[in-house]
């Protein structure tokens, strides 16, 4: 489409509708946020619900602003946290990654492995949270192993699904070409499970944040787990509820930016990102 045609586009009437679709939206989903957050406000200043269960949302905002720019300890909390995370999902992702391309390349290694994988899958690993803290210490290393434990089985399965339903139609196609294995895996086997890949790394990296909180409940002198057990036990529950919302904002933006890596790999899901794509490589191609 030309420039003039894009213009003319972005102000005819069918744009303009659309964006009044959009704001609306938004005003509603905004509407009743607000209206939840004034009946809950409303609720608990007039003791219809017990503050110890639901504080104030004014309270919490309270809470979380001196804990963000006041005393600042939280920034030091949630980077030790964040730090477990993040080192737990690579590690448990690669691992997981990588045995998975190994079963789905190898039947014999398929077969043996599988019965592993399945007996981990099934042991409560929450369980295993203090026989690990028990093994390696009280630091952030059984945090992070706990996170790896956790976040392991969805990109191994996703993994392992998506190299074994390669179309066997394209696969006689690419062998009929005389294409190497190599040739194989990363121009059909790999392209064709990046999607269910992605789905796994995406669930793997809130599993990884939920693994390292659970490390700092069981034993721990720092992160945001033990922020929210400090306030718990002492009835501070608009502190406690001020952390649940830092962890839930940093979750959330953990899966967004999941989700920008998802939107880049796999640009072939996406008519913007493969016209984009394609026009990189006509001109790389020209330039050649």
């Amino acid at each position: 489409m030309s420039l003039a045609a894009n213009e003319h586009f972005a102000g005819s009437p069918q744009a303009g509708s659309a964006r009044a679709l959009v704001i609306g939206r938004i005003a509603r989903h905004l509407a009743l946020f607000l209206s939840i957050i004034a009946v809950w406000e409303l609720a608990s200043a007039t003791q219809f619900v017990d503050p110890l269960i639901l504080p104030r949302p004014s309270a919490i905002i309270v809470a979380l602003y001196g804990m963000l720019f006041v005393q600042g300890n939280a920034w030091y909390h949630m980077g030790i946290t964040l730090w477990e995370a993040l080192a737990g999902f690579v590690i448990g992702s690669v691992v997981g990654i990588a045995l998975a391309v190994a079963a789905g390349l190898s039947e014999t290694f398929r077969r043996y492995i599988s019965p592993y994988v399945i007996v981990l899958q099934v042991i409560p690993r929450i369980a295993l949270a203090p026989m690990i803290i028990a093994w390696l210490g009280f630091g952030t290393s059984p945090k992070i192993a706990i996170g790896a434990l956790i976040c392991f089985f969805p990109p191994f399965i996703n993994t392992l699904t998506g190299l074994v339903n390669t179309d066997e139609d394209a696969s006689e196609m690419f062998r009929s070409l005389g294409a190497s294995k190599r040739q194989i895996f990363f121009s059909l086997m790999l392209p064709n499970a990046m999607p269910i890949i992605m789905a796994g790394l995406k669930a793997a990296i809130s599993l990884a944040l939920i693994g390292a909180i659970v490390g700092e409940f069981i034993s721990a002198g720092e992160g945001m787990g033990v922020l929210m057990q400090r306030y718990s036990f002492a009835l501070n529950m608009a502190a406690s509820f001020a952390v649940l919302v830092m962890l839930t904002a940093v979750g959330y933006l953990l899966f967004v930016a999941m989700e920008e890596v998802d939107e880049y790999l796999v640009y072939w899901r996406s008519d913007a990102r493969m016209a984009a794509m394609s026009r990189r490589c006509a001109k790389a191609w020209r330039a050649d």
